[in-house]
């Protein structure tokens, strides 16, 4: 349960009333039915990256308008933004398994128009928008299902390795996905979208292979309108108050992030580099970030979530800064490995904390609000890049980039760094074990 005080939160070995208990096997590896999970999302997951990347190409080769690519891609990024709270609520409202198999369903049946278009030489752009819409939804959809379902099926004892497992899985999909993607398009156009087909398929087969249950028990009697328990999720959002804190800095980080991004292509272009240097700097950036996913749990034994945070934040500052100095390729490839390992090292601690406090029954609502509030600064960020860097330059940017994360270090150990953060963080028990 939460109490409230003086001091705010005080969260309590109770809050994970409402959860569904589990009787589980002490090795994560025996666990049947997370690893028919892990393994479906991933595929699932490699799918995606492979029709992401092949939306951008086709339309890029038959059209050769920047502009035209560019509608695709925002088609294919809206869900992030317009999908996800509905998502939420009907993965709280509905059974999660028979959600994601209808997921499958959908994207298969989408892709195959798209493999079909493509196949038969008809490149019609607006089509192509509506099916990565369509496509990106229920792969978001799907994505709040599977992480809601890890919570139900996995123990106490396991979620930081489960999340962490998964966030590895995500980074490896991304790290691979697009480049096996834009190969099987070179060979042919609508190769990527048999493979994608494929994938889901794949997915499908092992969400068959589960039978029990991927949620808790639910409450009889009629449930509040989708408005309410959007609200409800909302409501419990802010009553969390270290939540709450860790969600702004996150937010506030992203901005930077974005910055950064657009920079490392600044830089790389006004060095003379072309994009294999980008991509072998966005591979070592990829490694940096699974290695963090893994290692997140061991930090969390040593030193807990709160320090996490302080530390990632601080670690950033340090390296934000030194891009102002260095950046050389190599260098450049350095700090963003190193970058990206403290983001998958805080993105699985965050997503622990947050599966912890959060009851069972609103695990698809909480996620959905935590991702919508991170998906939301990336596209803020993405928008100012541009024009900062145009107005101020790059080194200027830099400059700033560092003062402002040096901001956000000093709020992150102001927020994380008294007794009462260290006493609600005792009182919650330890994540990893």
């Amino acid at each position: 349960m939460v109490r409230r005080g003086r001091a705010g939160i005080v969260m309590t070995l109770e809050v994970k009333v409402g959860r569904h208990r589990r009787s589980e096997p002490t090795q994560l590896r025996h666990n049947r039915t997370y690893l028919l999970l892990w393994t479906g999302a991933g595929v699932s997951m490699l799918g995606s990256r492979m029709s992401a990347i092949a939306y951008s190409l086709v339309v890029l080769w038959a059209t050769d308008s920047a502009t035209s690519t560019a509608m695709v891609t925002f088609a294919a990024l809206l869900p992030f933004l317009v999908t996800q709270l509905p998502a939420g609520v009907l993965v709280d409202r509905l059974d999660r398994r028979r959600v994601m198999i209808g997921c499958d369903l959908g994207r298969v049946l989408l892709i195959g128009i798209a493999l079909t278009t493509v196949a038969m030489g008809h490149v019609w752009v607006p089509l192509l928008m509506v099916i990565a819409f369509c496509e990106g939804s229920l792969t978001e959809m799907y994505s709040i299902a599977e992480r809601a379902a890890v919570f139900t099926v996995v123990p106490d004892e396991q979620l930081g390795v489960a999340v962490g497992a998964n966030e590895a899985r995500s980074e490896a999909a991304g790290l691979i996905g697009q480049p096996i993607g834009t190969f099987l398009f070179s060979a042919l156009r609508w190769l990527p979208f048999a493979a994608t087909i494929v994938s889901h398929l794949l997915s499908l087969f092992t969400l068959l292979l589960i039978r029990r249950p991927l949620q808790g028990p639910r409450p009889d009697g009629p449930r509040p309108s989708p408005v309410q328990d959007v609200k409800e999720g909302f409501d419990f959002v802010r009553s969390q108050t270290y939540l709450r804190r860790a969600l702004g800095l996150i937010a506030a980080s992203n901005l930077l992030f974005q910055v950064l991004a657009l920079g490392l292509l600044v830089i790389v272009k006004d060095q003379g580099g072309g994009p294999d240097t980008i991509g072998w700097i966005l591979l070592a950036s990829g490694i940096g970030g699974m290695l963090g996913a893994l290692s997140s749990n061991l930090f969390m034994r040593w030193v807990g979530v709160r320090w996490i945070f302080m530390g990632v934040n601080i670690f950033w500052t340090l390296l934000m800064g030194s891009m102002v100095f260095f950046q050389q390729p190599l260098a450049l490839g350095v700090i963003f490995s190193l970058l990206l390992f403290g983001a998958g090292m805080a993105h699985v601690a965050g997503s622990v904390y947050t599966m912890k406090v959060a009851p069972e029954d609103m695990q698809g609502r909480i996620g959905s609000i935590v991702s919508l509030l991170s998906s939301g600064a990336n596209a803020l960020g993405a928008l100012c890049a541009g024009a900062i860097l145009d107005a101020l330059g790059v080194r200027t940017t830099m400059i700033i980039v560092g003062c402002s994360m040096l901001v956000i270090a000093i709020a992150a150990v102001l927020a994380f760094g008294g007794r009462k953060a260290a006493a609600a963080e005792a009182a919650l028990g330890d994540l990893t074990d």
